[in-house]
């Protein structure tokens, strides 16, 4: 069953990149009439960098890292300036797209000369802008600095004598082919900078296996607060396939996973944590429960749930959780992508409340996939909260 949905999925990704790459050949060669040989020379690095996309996919994992992670860094920036290329391009078409309809309806003839100029125009217009995008979202996702993000929560079932406790959140740092051991080292020292009582990790922690990447990992160990380090799985940590060994790893250093589990944290006049695995964990074998964690909570104190997706928040809304805290979207990482996660994540980044309950999403720590942020900055996120009045 996991191998049919994955060779469906990997079959649908196939399909968008071919359509893809497609369209960026016809606005790009074909439309703009390139002469040889420039014509076959673009054609050729349209084929090569497609091409490149699925074949690096099966390689990363298997590859060692002085091979993935050089590959990896090719094809992620591909990805993310033909992302932009592709918006640029429909978005030059539908600019047009009223000119066309006026010829239609008046019978005016084609213009071939004016066409041929148009598309030139556009097909120039969508390379200078990607490439200017593509350089300011590598700016934003590789110049090290991650931004601390200052929230407060205020909760009603708070102690007055925990008025001020502060959380450290991390959330998708993707540990992997082009994340390493000096961005870990950085997060580490803005981490502890804050002064946390607690610090939780949110998931997407890595792509890969203990094996592959524990070695860049190690000053993860210097994480410490009052009432500890808390992690739960995101989706990437069950593409790895290798979570229970993440989970022992992560024991080793002081760093305890919750899976379908409550703890009581801040002593007296604390609250009630608990953790849920990944949405991703049901194709495992292993379902999110929500009601096992409830079970037996004492409802005078807050509780404050660490579910990796935001969209957990509506069932976590209806069974009284107080604070979700959340990953997953990046923010959007790129804009305008962040309209697309929208389609299957109702909360974006931030703080919401629905009802009593609030939900809290961080745009990331790290990134996936290409190594840029545009208008959405990654994130170490500082919680402090406050009893509500």
């Amino acid at each position: 069953m996991r191998h049919r949905s994955f060779l469906i999925f990997f079959g649908v990704f196939l399909l968008i990149m071919f359509s893809l790459h497609y369209y960026l050949w016809a606005r790009l060669v074909r439309d703009t009439g390139l002469a040889m040989p420039w014509k076959a020379l673009a054609t050729g690095a349209i084929i090569l960098f497609g091409s490149l996309i699925p074949i690096s996919f099966m390689l990363i994992r298997s590859a060692p890292r002085v091979i993935a992670a050089p590959l990896s860094w090719v094809v992620y920036i591909w990805m993310g300036a033909a992302f932009f290329l592709v918006v640029l391009l429909a978005l030059g078409d539908l600019v047009r797209l009223p000119l066309g309809l006026a010829r239609l309806v008046s019978g005016a003839p084609v213009d071939e000369g004016r066409r041929q100029f148009l598309n030139l125009l556009v097909a120039g217009v969508a390379l200078a802008g990607s490439g200017g995008l593509s350089l300011f979202g590598l700016f934003g996702g590789t110049a090290g600095a991650v931004q601390v993000k200052k929230v407060k929560v205020s909760l009603k079932k708070l102690s007055p004598q925990k008025s001020g406790y502060r959380i450290a959140q991390i959330s998708d740092l993707h540990v992997g082919p082009t994340i390493g051991a000096s961005f870990v080292r950085t997060v580490v020292d803005e981490v502890m900078a804050l002064k946390p009582d607690l610090i939780v990790i949110t998931g997407d922690l890595v792509d890969g296996t203990v094996n592959e990447l524990s070695p860049l990992m190690g000053d993860l160990k210097e994480l410490r607060a009052k009432d500890g380090v808390f992690f739960i799985t995101g989706n990437h940590e069950y593409y790895t396939g290798d979570v229970p060994g993440w989970y022992g790893w992560l024991k080793s250093i002081g760093i305890t996973p919750l899976e379908n589990e409550r703890v009581a944290v801040g002593g007296r006049g604390g609250f009630e944590l608990a953790g849920l695995p990944d949405l991703a964990a049901r194709q495992f074998g292993l379902q999110p429960d929500l009601d096992k964690t409830l079970a037996g909570r004492d409802a005078a104190k807050p509780f404050i749930l660490l579910a990796h997706q935001p969209v957990t928040f509506l069932e976590a809304q209806q069974k009284g959780v107080d604070l979700q805290l959340s990953g997953h979207t990046h923010g959007g990482q790129m804009f305008p992508f962040n309209f697309l996660v929208r389609l299957a994540q109702p909360y974006i980044a931030g703080l919401y409340q629905r009802g009593d309950s609030q939900l809290y999403v961080s745009r990331g720590t790290g990134y996936w996939g290409p190594p840029m942020r545009l208008g959405a900055p990654s994130e170490i996120t500082q919680i402090d909260l406050t009893r509500a009045s």
